[in-house]
């Protein structure tokens, strides 16, 4: 029994990664091929080519970014966004969503954001419970003038699903800068510690 227990695991270890892997692809897959719906009808690939291949939809939502990224890279471009951020500030409650969301976008994936830079060790949700978040910035405006030390804004995410979690401000001089980097700290948590950061190279002793 115990070798037939042993042979179990080790088929739930190769196989589980591997389905959950497939199933997350399809999900991402199925998803963005919903975008082949804006072509006309009789440009849709599955009308082309009579049948259905998945990925079509990967390739025209990669080409829409990479062509709104260059379209608004130029100084048309800047100006066509700004005019359109001023047309949606002017509609009630759109404005408010809308805000909020590029304020996020803004700052996780701009060049100059400093969200997920930096992986860090804190005391949560109590002294003597360590784990790992990350600085997402520092507090400003009316919250900083009650903050009298230096303080640090830290999203504390929740395990095995990192996109939820908690936002705290914290003294930077409690939180431990971690060498790992943001990628490895998230499958640290999201693997709920299994998978273990590699050990810090050891100093050469000095002769």
């Amino acid at each position: 029994m115990s070798a037939l227990r042993k042979w179990l695991f080790t088929g739930l270890l190769v196989i589980v990664p591997g389905v959950i892997t497939a199933w997350v692809l399809n999900w991402i897959i199925s998803t963005l091929d919903q975008t082949l719906q804006i072509l006309p009808e009789h440009w849709q690939p599955d009308k082309l080519l009579g049948m259905h291949i998945p990925g079509f939809g990967v390739l025209l939502t990669l080409l829409i970014l990479l062509l709104v990224g260059g379209v608004a890279s130029n100084f048309v471009g800047r100006k066509l966004v700004s005019w359109g951020d001023a047309i949606i500030s002017r509609i009630p409650v759109v404005r408010s969503i809308y805000s909020s969301v590029k304020q996020v976008s803004d700052t996780v994936f701009s060049d100059s954001g400093n969200a997920f830079r930096t992986a860090v060790l804190v005391q949560w949700p109590r002294e003597g419970v360590w784990t790992v978040a990350f600085i997402t910035g520092q507090p400003s405006g009316e919250v900083a003038s009650y903050l009298r030390d230096e303080y640090v804004s830290v999203f504390v995410p929740t395990t095995p699903n990192p996109t939820g979690g908690y936002f705290v401000l914290m003294r930077k001089s409690d939180c431990v800068e971690l060498e790992m980097s943001v990628d490895t700290a998230l499958k640290y948590i999201v693997s709920m510690g299994v998978v273990a950061p590699p050990p810090l190279p050891v100093p050469d002793e000095p002769n």
